[in-house]
C-alpha cells in the first residue's frame, strides 16, 4: 500500500476541517454548514458530465484501470530489478538460456516473465525489443490517459464551483427582503465553491500527478529490464550487464534531475 496517498488525504481534509472548525472555536455544529445539496449535484454530477464531454469512454476505462496506482506500491526498485537481471544472467551463462524456462513462467515482474518467455523460445533480438518496448508504451499510454482526466477534473470542478456560486448569488439577489436572512444564504452559495477547490486541489490534481511520477517510474525500471533481457540473450558477463545498467540508470536519474531544474528555472524566469 502507498502510504503517502492515505496520509496526505488525511492531512488535507483534516486540515482544512479542523481549519474551519477552529474559526468557530470548535463547535461542531458547524459541520452542517459544509453541505449543500444544490451545491452539490452542481459539482459533483455537473463536473463529471463536463469531463464526459471532454473524453470518450474508452479514456475512462483506461482512467479505471489507473486508480489502483494511487494506493499500491511496487514491491521492488531499480537497484533490486539490476541484481535480479545480474541473477539471471549468471544462470543463462552457466546453464544456457534454456534454464530461465522456469524464471519464465515464476517471476513476479510481468514484463520480466514475457521477455524471458521470448528469449528462451529464440525469438530474434529486434522482435524482442519491439515487442517489449510496445507494451512498455501501451502502458504508458493508459498512465498518461488517467492522468489527463484527473488534471481535466482539477481544472473543471472550480470552474462548476464559481457557477455554482454564481446561481446562488443569482437567486439571493432576486429577493432582497430580509437582511438577516442574507448573510446565512450567501455563505450557503459559497459551498459550491469550495467543493470545487478542494476536491481539485484535494483529489484530483494530486491524483494526476502522482499517476504521472509512477508511470515515469515504472517506464524507466522497464527500459532498465528490456536492456538487461537483451544483454542475456546476447550472453554478456553478468558483471558487465550490472555494472552497465547502473551507470544507465544514473543517466536516466541525473537527466530527470535536469529536466526538473530547467522546468524550475523556466518558471523563474517567467515570474
Amino acid at each position: 500500500m502507498d502510504i503517502t496517498t492515505i496520509i496526505g488525504l488525511i492531512l488535507g481534509l483534516g486540515g482544512v476541517v479542523m481549519g474551519y472548525l477552529e474559526e468557530g472555536h470548535f463547535d461542531l455544529s458547524l459541520l452542517g454548514g459544509l453541505w449543500g445539496p444544490g451545491p452539490f449535484l452542481i459539482v459533483f454530477v455537473g463536473g463529471f458530465g463536463a469531463t464526459l464531454v471532454g473524453f470518450p469512454l474508452s479514456e475512462f476505462k483506461k482512467m479505471l484501470s489507473t486508480l489502483s496506482m494511487l494506493f499500491t506500491q511496487k514491491n521492488y526498485n531499480e537497484i533490486d530489478i539490476i541484481n535480479e537481471l545480474a541473477d539471471l544472467s549468471e544462470k543463462a551463462r552457466k546453464d544456457g538460456l534454456l534454464s530461465l524456462e522456469q524464471d519464465a513462467q515464476t517471476n513476479k515482474n510481468d514484463l520480466i516473465r514475457k521477455g524471458l518467455a521470448l528469449v528462451v523460445d529464440g525469438i530474434e533480438t529486434e522482435v524482442i525489443k519491439d515487442i517489449l518496448a510496445r507494451e512498455t508504451e501501451l502502458q504508458g499510454e493508459i498512465y498518461e490517459s488517467g492522468a489527463k482526466i484527473f488534471e481535466a477534473m482539477g481544472g473543471t470542478w472550480p470552474a462548476m464551483g464559481v457557477c455554482g456560486t454564481v446561481m446562488g448569488m443569482l437567486s439571493i439577489l432576486k429577493d432582497l427582503s430580509d437582511p438577516l436572512a442574507l448573510g446565512p444564504k450567501i455563505a450557503g452559495a459559497f459551498i459550491a465553491t469550495m467543493y470545487g477547490v478542494a476536491f481539485a486541489n484535494l483529489l484530483w490534481l494530486p491524483f494526476g500527478n502522482k499517476i504521472k511520477v509512477k508511470a515515469a517510474r515504472e517506464t524507466m525500471i522497464n527500459e532498465l529490464i528490456i536492456e538487461g533481457l537483451l544483454s542475456i540473450q546476447a550472453g554478456e558477463n553478468p558483471r558487465i550487464i550490472k555494472e552497465k545498467l547502473n551507470l544507465n540508470l544514473m543517466e536516466k536519474l541525473n537527466g530527470k534531475k535536469e529536466k526538473e531544474d530547467a522546468a524550475i528555472a523556466e518558471e523563474g524566469v517567467e515570474a
